[in-house]
């Protein structure tokens, strides 16, 4: 059988290669497994080999929070030995590499899959008050690899004391540790009587390092729910 869908480009190797994260394509991240790799719920796309997936267990700290805000970052373990294959909804896929002083703040809807050798909290975004659409972000310490997600290509801004940044909270993908949040009201209290821009609030960084944005403020809004949402988004498979 003949066909532009059998180009080596989209091809894979008829055995295994080597252990670990590395991109597919644009869209997919392939995941050689021996031993454990953690990803968000629902994100597998194929697998082939001896594996096993079950729910991680997120600690006790982490499931008083989800408890108390009604936010979550539902993932799952998968062990054993073989390939997986994971992507989020043909969303442009990332690998970042980070290193043991590394802190990489991310939001939850972004996460895709993330060695076992990294940690992760879920943590209160500081300064973010009640508004700004969320509180809490999922933080990555440690040394690995962690595969994010965006909704079209990319823009990583360069944060300085001299040049604080400002990003929509719908557009924020992530941000390095170092950095200080706040949220920032651009609206007065008449213009939002009046209808205001839809632009409200912002989050604000300041101090030294990057922020990641996504060119897109994520698919069409749904309906707000109760208790969910937020920067973490919906991470349910």
């Amino acid at each position: 059988m003949r066909g532009d869908i059998f180009n080596p480009e989209n091809m894979v190797e008829q055995t295994p290669t080597q252990v670990g994260m590395a991109l597919q394509n644009s869209y997919c991240v392939r995941y050689g497994i021996n031993g454990e790799v953690v990803a968000r719920q629902g994100s597998m796309v194929a697998y082939r080999g001896n594996l096993q997936i079950e729910t991680k267990s997120q600690g006790v700290g982490n499931f008083l929070k989800r408890a108390v805000t009604g936010e979550g970052v539902a993932l799952m373990a998968v062990r054993g030995q073989g390939e997986m294959w994971f992507a989020d909804h043909k969303a442009h896929v990332f690998v970042m590499e980070m290193d043991p002083n590394d802190f990489l703040s991310i939001n939850g809807r972004n996460v895709l899959v993330f060695d076992p050798t990294l940690q992760y909290q879920i943590s209160m975004v500081k300064g973010a008050g009640m508004f700004g659409g969320g509180l809490f972000n999922c933080v990555f310490s440690g040394q690995g690899k962690v595969a994010i997600t965006a909704d079209g290509a990319p823009v990583v801004i360069p944060v300085s004391p001299q040049f604080p940044v400002y990003v929509d909270t719908d557009a924020i993908i992530g941000w390095s540790g170092n950095l200080q949040t706040s949220i920032h009201r651009s609206q007065g209290l008449k213009s939002i009587l009046r209808g205001g821009s839809g632009e409200m609030f912002q989050i604000l960084f300041q101090g030294q390092g990057f922020v990641i944005i996504q060119p897109s403020e994520g698919p069409a809004a749904a309906p707000a729910q109760s208790g969910g949402g937020g920067l973490l988004g919906n991470l349910g498979g």
